[in-house]
């Protein structure tokens, strides 16, 4: 007995320093990021790299002033929160229908939804970009909460069906003996019940649509362009501005990155919804 608990100390010792040195790897590039936001255009390029520097918010202080960053800002929430939504009401009813009404249709449109995935987005980037344009949509907010919820759509059906699946149809024929119509059985029994999964759905789109980058350079330039593409304003034939460019992708992901970290146990909730039975 007492080689057997040294061998699960020692297992769970080993397993402690592989999740932390995996844990390492992977926010090493968020802290080189930080850092390297704090110094000057000079010290980023330095070689070998600097790590004792004088920290500086000259980036920060021209990313403010000369880049209007809240107006970058603003054009992510509003776009990203305006696609999550629309994607919400879309995906809801047709998971709804998918789970608790499917025909013999129903794997196979589910798989081609998901095949859309696959995709590459410049095969579609002309013909979207001319309707745009004939629409009068280009640099406009409500093109890419349009794109981006239509982009996004497939997993976020995906999601909510199988988050729809493991609630208990007892629970919903309950409701329709209780003389429950369909949006009451929708709205006051089943989406309180897939709450979880639901918030973890939303969140992930939210997430999604915030790091899109590829639709907000093409169909945008100025008025409508989100933190994205003011990131990949950074680059440009010169050169690349490695302390700016850290800079505005360090403001650039705080705001997600506070979320996720604010609302990581409804997340996981959400993600682990009827895993257990």
């Amino acid at each position: 007995m007492p080689a057997l608990k040294q061998r699960r100390q020692l297992a769970d010792t080993v397993r402690a320093i592989c999740s932390w040195l995996i844990a390492l790897i992977i926010f090493f590039p968020i802290f080189w990021m930080v850092i390297t936001s704090f110094k000057t255009e000079l010290g980023a390029f330095s070689m070998p790299p600097e790590f004792l520097f004088k920290p500086t918010l000259e980036n920060y202080r021209e990313i403010m002033e000369a880049n209007d960053y809240l107006h970058f800002a603003w054009n992510s929430l509003v776009t990203s929160g305006g696609a999550t939504i629309v994607g919400m009401l879309l995906a809801v009813p047709a998971a709804y229908s998918f789970a608790f009404h499917p025909t013999r249709r129903t794997q196979g449109i589910l798989t081609w939804m998901l095949s859309t995935k696959m995709l590459p987005a410049v095969g579609v980037l002309v013909p979207i970009y001319l309707m745009a344009r004939d629409l009068g949509l280009l640099d406009t907010r409500l093109v890419l909460v349009i794109i981006f919820a239509l982009v996004n759509l497939p997993i976020m059906v995906w999601m909510i069906y199988t988050y729809f699946r493991d609630v208990p149809r007892d629970i919903l024929e309950a409701a329709r003996m209780d003389g429950a119509t369909l949006f009451q059985e929708i709205f006051r029994v089943l989406l309180p019940v897939s709450r979880g999964g639901l918030a973890s759905t939303a969140l992930l789109s939210l997430i999604l649509n915030w790091n899109e980058a590829f639709w907000s350079i093409n169909l945008t330039t100025t008025q409508a362009s989100p933190l994205s593409a003011l990131v990949a304003s950074f680059s440009s034939p010169q050169g690349l501005f490695w302390a700016k460019l850290s800079a505005i992708s360090t403001l650039a992901c705080a705001p997600i990155v506070l979320l996720g970290w604010g609302s990581q146990k409804q997340l996981v909730r959400g993600l682990t919804f009827g895993a257990v039975k």
